[in-house]
């Protein structure tokens, strides 16, 4: 993993994000980022997830699994998706934004994962720490590592990635799927 973000790298990235959807209720346009103004850490090229919850429920998530541009730039980016543009939920509005709760995972690069047999791939998971990308054909989706907090298990782990992918929950047994792993360093504002 590239190295880590100090604890106010990772402040200043919850801050940029929370501002972002701030902006973006108030009808304001972001200002520019000035990469100049912050650590290298947080001004390099980077890929992100931005989570939001209310009340401990899932609000919105955005992010994207390639990195393309600052990360800084990304996570304001993606914020404001989380915040509008997640075809799951409507967009947020102003009485919930008090009560949002902002997370930032920070990936890294996404690494290929080869495997011989589904209990190959079961066996080369590592639940909590591997964010996991399922692909096939034009088909594609991912599930963060903190996702194995709600889907332990392998199996229902990998079963429910491809039905978000749009294929039977077996796909992955019957069809060798591309595999990649990458790993994320999350942030959460604190309530």
């Amino acid at each position: 993993m590239t190295k880590k973000l100090t604890p106010r790298e990772g402040q200043i990235l919850l801050k940029i994000a929370r501002q972002a959807i701030e902006n973006h209720l108030n009808g304001e346009v972001d200002p520019p980022i000035n990469l100049d103004d912050y650590s290298p850490g947080i001004t390099k090229i980077g890929a992100c997830f931005v989570t939001l919850t209310m009340n401990g429920v899932l609000r919105g998530c955005i992010g994207s699994i390639e990195a393309s541009q600052p990360l800084i730039k990304d996570v304001q980016d993606r914020a404001v998706g989380a915040a509008f543009h997640d075809p799951r939920f409507p967009g947020l509005t102003l009485d919930e934004f008090p009560v949002l709760k902002i997370e930032v995972s920070r990936l890294t690069n996404p690494e290929r994962l080869e495997y011989s047999t589904p209990d190959d791939l079961l066996n080369k998971l590592r639940p909590g720490i591997d964010g996991v990308i399922l692909r096939q054909n034009s088909r594609r989706a991912t599930f963060l590592p903190q996702v194995w907090e709600q889907l332990a298990e392998p199996e229902l782990f990998l079963g429910r990635l491809c039905l978000k992918m749009g294929l039977d929950q077996a796909a992955w047994k019957d069809n060798h799927l591309d595999v990649e792993i990458y790993q994320a360093e999350k942030f959460i504002e604190s309530a």
